[in-house]
């Protein structure tokens, strides 16, 4: 087996590629903040949009080359991302479905935005933590939309609620202000989660990749109309000969970078786990990367961790599984019996930033964007 078809079809080194990028993103993120002075999270958000916009169309022209290229020649071997990604084709939006892809866009930028401000002011640990409240979220919002969800489900996020209590009681570095980014954030976030959905399992249906070329310059140009407002790039104009040029120090401007490269990698490593393992692996291996993340945060940015604060962490952690096991033996029961629950979220694949969009508030992977996937998957085979 040529070792590209081995990296391909290896769902172990794509699980580690998906967590290391969704850990990477986030440290990168708050690194950038703390470590190198670079205090500008809407314009930390343009860049990643542009690496998001201009990696997608380098997807897009990657797929159209090997397309003629195998039409005048069938034994030609399809390029890197049609070998990883499979065929992809891209959809022409109506009118109504432009206004859709718009109105997403402006949830997704502000999310990837507040979620970057959020950052800024709080600890990655407390953010960590205050994410674990968007699977409630979610719940509130398709309850609100008249949608069934179970009571063991509704059950499962109570030791969440309780977890971040705990975790978020006494000083565990944030701000009053990061607090409310935060609780912004994960508004947001669930929003998101459900909104993204409809676009990729509604009336459009688009493949996640083609969701994000649509989006992406959509995102990106509000993100640097934030950035223009805010005053952030007149303050990165005033620094740039002092301390933030590459010619003066490379490290601001690589760690910004390397972070919005890492947001589209997260992408497509997402892509290719969610294809290449089952949503029960992907909900284990995202709690797995929450804990990665406070243990390796915590390391790096020395941040205080009280009793009690410990105890409200481990306890967000097992309820965080525990609700992940809940929701997605529930989907499997009513996939095998043919029932639709009513799930809040219509996913079949996690689209981060993508919706893994390299925010401080959701660069992991929703667990209750996962479990939808193995629903969808039996839906299109019917």
């Amino acid at each position: 087996m040529p070792p590209s078809s081995a990296i391909k079809d290896n769902a172990m080194i794509w699980l580690i590629i998906w967590t290391a990028n969704n850990v990477g993103v986030t440290l990168l993120n708050k690194s950038a903040f703390k470590l190198v002075d670079f205090k500008y999270p809407y314009f930390l958000s343009f860049v990643h949009m542009a690496c998001n916009s201009v990696g997608s169309q380098l997807v897009f022209r990657s797929i159209a080359a090997d397309n003629r290229r195998l039409r005048s020649d069938v034994t030609a071997n399809p390029g890197i991302f049609q070998r990883l990604l499979g065929k992809i084709a891209r959809k022409e939006l109506d009118q109504k479905g432009k206004k859709m892809i718009w109105a997403f866009s402006v949830i997704f930028s502000l999310n990837i935005a507040i979620g970057n401000v959020s950052l800024r002011h709080v600890s990655v640990n407390f953010n960590q933590v205050m994410r674990s409240l968007v699977p409630a979220l979610t719940i509130v919002m398709g309850l609100a939309l008249g949608k069934v969800i179970s009571a063991k489900r509704q059950i499962s996020v109570i030791p969440v609620i309780i977890g971040v209590a705990m975790a978020c009681f006494g000083d565990m570095s944030y701000t009053p202000a990061g607090f409310f980014y935060t609780v912004c954030c994960i508004l947001l976030a669930s929003l998101k989660v459900v909104s993204s959905g409809e676009m990729l399992t509604g009336s459009l249906k688009l493949h996640p990749v083609d969701l994000l070329g649509h989006m992406a310059p959509l995102a990106l140009v509000q993100c640097l109309l934030l950035s223009f407002v805010t005053g952030e790039v007149a303050e990165i104009a005033a620094r740039w000969d002092v301390d933030l040029s590459p010619s003066v120090s490379y490290w601001p401007m690589s760690v910004v970078l390397l972070s919005g490269i890492c947001s589209f990698s997260l992408n497509i490593s997402s892509l290719m786990a969610n294809k290449l393992t089952s949503p029960l692996t992907l909900c284990i291996a995202a709690n797995v990367k929450q804990v990665l993340m406070i243990a390796v945060s915590t390391m790096i940015f020395n941040v205080d961790i009280t009793p009690l604060n410990g105890a409200g962490i481990f306890v967000v952690l097992l309820g965080s599984g525990r609700y992940s096991y809940v929701s997605v033996m529930e989907k499997m029961s009513s996939t095998a019996a043919g029932v639709d629950l009513g799930s809040p979220i219509k996913q079949s694949m996690n689209n981060n930033s993508s919706h893994n969009d390299g925010s401080g508030c959701d660069s992991g992977v929703d667990e209750e964007e996962q479990v939808e996937l193995l629903e969808q998957e039996t839906k299109e085979d019917r």
